[in-house]
């Protein structure tokens, strides 16, 4: 699956008119990410599913016509043991880990991963193994 241009542009938007965010939205965004790839590493798919985008889990249920859990352990996403580089522009974030990128947004209950299983494409949008419709 390819994330569409939306998550990018707002990304490259938010790059291009100097959006900075505070500590604790970066730190927010990066602890969001450590928690679902620990969940993911520790085979606790339940936990992971908790930290899904509503539309991302909905859209994973739908196209594997199973609950959350089962579906994102037939995902066989990339697992990191770290995050590194987040970069947050408004309520989205990029987060940066070993093996791969995820893309997060900001809800009310905290961050929550909209897309795992990201890498970059070049100038294309990034290629998601897991994303929402």
């Amino acid at each position: 699956m390819v994330i569409g241009a939306g998550v990018p542009t707002v990304v490259a938007v938010a790059l291009l008119t100097g959006c900075g965010a505070s500590a604790v939205r970066v730190d927010g965004a990066r602890d969001a990410a450590r928690v679902f790839e620990r969940a993911l590493a520790l085979r606790e798919f339940a936990a992971a599913c908790e930290l899904l985008a509503p539309q991302t889990r909905t859209q994973l249920e739908h196209d594997e016509q199973q609950r959350c859990a089962q579906a994102l352990e037939r995902q066989e996403l990339p697992v990191s043991a770290a995050v590194g580089t987040t970069e947050v522009y408004g309520r989205m974030a990029l987060v940066h880990a070993e093996r791969d990128a995820l893309f997060l947004s900001q809800f009310t209950g905290g961050w929550r991963v909209v897309a795992a299983g990201c890498t970059p494409q070049g100038d294309q949008p990034y290629r998601c193994s897991l994303k929402g419709g």
